[in-house]
């Protein structure tokens, strides 16, 4: 296995730019994902990382080595796609081994591999079986393992569970995660399914319009979100937004709004005076007749142990998650506090997140927009 280091990498189709000056860095043996909406440059990145597309400026580097017109044959790499892909005329074992039949590979070893990626994948009693006759997971197994046996140095994965059902899906993610375990393998995984990238991923890059907007685990992408777009696209629900005109200065532990001043963690720098923005999850909102917000509840959904509540604000509708037993009804009017040294700040003209002492000096390498 090996490092993948990407800098700079910029691609153009005539007046389109679909990739914007990205660079990232995936560990020898991380579970790396691009994450993002359609369209947004993920697939294209990864096209080019696996030598599919040729950057139109920047360097890829595999291992240390500068690949980055190489072609795919000579980057070592195994390419799992969204649709299987699978040859409908051979068996399974044939279809695992046919990469290894392309390269010359003894017999012998060819029924070594196959069997060892089989066995791995959990369908060595269908090696004997058409690919036709089997479910879209085993479909989806069959095309791992045509991946694995070829040993690669990185694993490129484009959507690999698009075409499954959602409870597929789920177990999927659950097996993909688990064989990357096993195997301490290099992975790319393309996905636009946060649920997905949150399940599996070691580090996520969030792609937006050709760029990525933030770098960082799980937990700081969703603790820390470093603009308004990855605040909104990462959490289910998403981040609320209150918008509000003011400034703040370094050293401000609080902001007004609508005459109330709510705590936020410390700022740490300089934002002049303009529509500024106060970010929110549901889990940092709780109901309580002193706090400094108050809403009219218009709606709830029921979760079991919890429920999403949604309040319209004079600032505009936000949601709570709240105790499923705790008694809210829709019309209700209610005041509400917030978890200060959660809270996140932007600011609205460019919907950058403003540096606080929850975000520290700055993104840093982890968390920081890259592009």
């Amino acid at each position: 296995m090996a490092e993948i280091r990407v800098e700079h990498l910029h691609k153009a189709f005539a007046d389109f730019t679909a990739v914007r000056d990205s660079g990232f860095t995936v560990a020898d043996g991380e579970f790396f994902v691009l994450l993002g909406p359609s369209g947004c440059g993920k697939t294209t990145t990864l096209r080019m990382i696996a030598g599919l597309e040729l950057p139109t400026a920047g360097r890829i580097l595999l291992g240390g080595r500068d690949v980055t017109f190489d072609r795919a044959r000579a980057r070592d790499i195994a390419f799992v796609f969204q649709l299987f892909a699978l040859y409908p005329h051979m068996n399974v074992r044939r279809n695992v081994g046919f990469p290894l039949k392309c390269q010359g590979m003894p017999a012998r070893e060819i029924a070594r591999r196959v069997e060892e990626a089989a066995r791995l994948l959990r369908i060595d009693h269908l090696l004997d079986r058409p690919v036709s006759g089997l479910s879209g997971g085993d479909r989806q197994r069959v095309a791992l393992g045509r991946a694995l046996v070829r040993e690669p140095q990185a694993f490129l994965m484009d959507e690999p569970l698009g075409a499954l059902d959602t409870e597929f899906r789920a177990l999927m993610c659950g097996e993909l995660r688990g064989l990357h375990n096993r195997l301490g393998a290099t992975t790319v995984y393309v996905t636009h399914d946060q649920l997905e990238a949150m399940a599996m991923a070691d580090k996520i890059a969030v792609m937006n319009r050709g760029v990525i907007e933030q770098f960082g685990t799980p937990r700081e992408i969703y603790e820390r979100p470093a603009s308004m777009f990855v605040a909104d696209f990462i959490g289910s629900p998403p981040m609320g937004f209150l918008p509000f005109q003011g400034r703040v200065a370094r050293g401000d532990r609080a902001v007004t709004i609508d005459g109330m001043a709510i705590p936020v963690p410390e700022i740490r720098e300089d934002v002049a005076e303009g529509e500024l923005v106060l970010g929110l999850r549901p889990e940092h909102v709780r109901l309580d007749r002193a706090g400094p917000l108050k809403g009219t509840v218009f709606g709830t959904e029921y979760l079991g142990t919890t429920q999403i509540v949604a309040i319209d604000t004079p600032r505009g509708p936000i949601k709570a998650r709240l105790p499923a037993a705790l008694p809210v009804r829709a019309g209700e009017t209610v005041r509400m506090s917030l978890a200060a040294e959660r809270l996140s700040l932007f600011d609205g003209a460019t919907g950058r997140a403003i540096r606080t002492a929850q975000h520290g000096q700055g993104q840093g390498e982890e968390g920081r927009p890259h592009g």
